[in-house]
């Protein structure tokens, strides 16, 4: 194979659109269904969402990363939530959303150390000669680093919406949605621009 075809192939779609985006979902309803009365609720609706959305990968053996911590972590919140009284649970009641948005960030950053979460859903998309390429690797990296910085970032925002209670707005909504909708159009161009560039060198 020619280094040029290495290069190229990739991907048609960026890496990490589709079946990542809805990876995200049931995480990003939780975010936004959580709050002190209700974040119970939020958990359990998240948990129905990532078994949906997963499930139809889960019977194919197809199992990805993101959904298997979201089936976790959800179902444990919600087994706490039936199982504890409110008074036991004041902690997660105030640090819900923290500790979500802080999982998913430790999830992305701890799989660059392995295999970037974003190249599970890559590989759909690309042929399998091309998943060890420098390309691939290197845009995979990107994008996961890209997402469990944001995440990171959600958290440090909603705690500061805690900390900060007459800024709660902007750092429960407004700066999470800025940043969500900045990775996303970072995941939708970053590839096609890299491998532009990987060609002019």
């Amino acid at each position: 194979m020619s280094e040029r075809s290495t290069t190229e192939a990739p991907a048609e779609k960026p890496a990490g659109t589709g079946g990542a985006f809805l990876s995200f979902a049931p995480w990003i309803i939780f975010g936004v269904v959580a709050s002190p009365s209700t974040w119970e609720y939020a958990a359990l609706a998240a948990l129905i969402a990532v078994i949906v959305l997963s499930g139809r990968d889960i019977l194919r053996g197809r199992f990805y990363l993101l959904d298997m911590v979201g089936i976790v972590f959800f179902a444990v919140i919600t087994v706490l939530a039936l199982a504890l009284d409110r008074s036991q649970l004041l902690w997660l009641e105030t640090y819900a959303l923290v500790i979500s948005n802080g999982v998913v960030a430790a999830v992305a950053l701890g799989s660059l150390f392995v295999d970037p979460f974003t190249a599970q859903y890559a590989r759909e998309q690309t042929p399998r000669e091309v998943w060890d390429s420098p390309v691939f690797k290197h845009i995979n990296q990107v994008l996961t680093a890209a997402w469990g910085v944001v995440f990171a970032l959600i958290a440090v925002s909603t705690w500061l919406a805690i900390r900060v209670p007459s800024m709660d707005d902007w750092f429960n909504w407004v700066v999470p949605v800025v940043l969500l909708v900045a990775v996303v159009k970072f995941t939708e161009r970053y590839p096609e621009a890299y491998k532009r560039r990987a060609l002019a060198t």
